[in-house]
């Protein structure tokens, strides 16, 4: 099933996927984040950062992303708010803030997020890297190895958002797949599948005469 991508989206599913005190749950947690204002008391963290964090358990594990996401755009959180409960959520709650780049940072801030999360191994946060707001904001040469980090790690090339278009005609990443492959080869490993795939799109499409 394909996940929702905008946040007007989101609130829908999980209007139709909740019943009972799970929806009553959320609606509290959304009005609670969307009614903080004024710094962040360090002693006393905002109710909603607690919402965050237990959202997994109030609305269960196949909606949590969704609910997180939710919530840190009714807080309105700004970068600093969303490195630090990146820097110190578990992989769940990073996964979810990886989802949320797209709909609060605009530009690039939120990029050294996506990085960190393309130095790990764990699957569903490279997944996340790879998604709408890495595919507009990562330069050329880290894209290309975060497509190879996911073939590397098994991560299916669907995770990778705007793979046509960032792929179409790019003669390095097709030298570097090239390479990949014959390293794969050589140590008597299988090369995946999705690597063809990839390969294939990187030919420029010829246009019509």
């Amino acid at each position: 099933m394909t996940r929702p991508t905008t946040i007007a989206a989101l609130r829908a599913h999980l209007n139709t996927a909740l019943t009972g005190a799970a929806r009553a749950w959320l609606d509290q947690a959304l009005a609670e984040a969307a009614a903080h204002t004024g710094p962040r008391d360090e002693h006393a963290p905002p109710v909603w950062e607690l919402r965050f964090a237990e959202a997994g358990r109030r609305t269960g594990q196949d909606h949590a992303d969704a609910t997180r996401v939710l919530l840190l755009h009714a807080a309105r959180a700004d970068t600093a708010t969303l490195t630090r409960l990146y820097a110190q959520g578990t992989a769940a709650e990073r996964r979810a803030v990886l989802e949320a780049l797209p709909h609060l940072v605009p530009g690039p801030d939120g990029l050294p997020l996506v990085e960190d999360a393309l130095r790990t191994n764990d699957t569903r946060l490279v997944a996340a890297a790879v998604g709408p707001y890495g595919a507009e904001h990562l330069p050329a040469h880290d894209w290309r190895h975060a497509v190879l980090k996911c073939l590397f790690t098994g991560v299916s090339v669907n995770a990778v958002a705007e793979l046509g278009r960032r792929a179409d005609g790019d003669t390095e990443l097709a030298r570097m797949l090239d390479d990949f492959a014959q390293e794969r080869t050589a140590a008597g490993r299988p090369v995946p599948e999705d690597l063809h795939r990839v390969l294939t799109l990187t030919a420029p499409v010829k246009e019509e005469s």
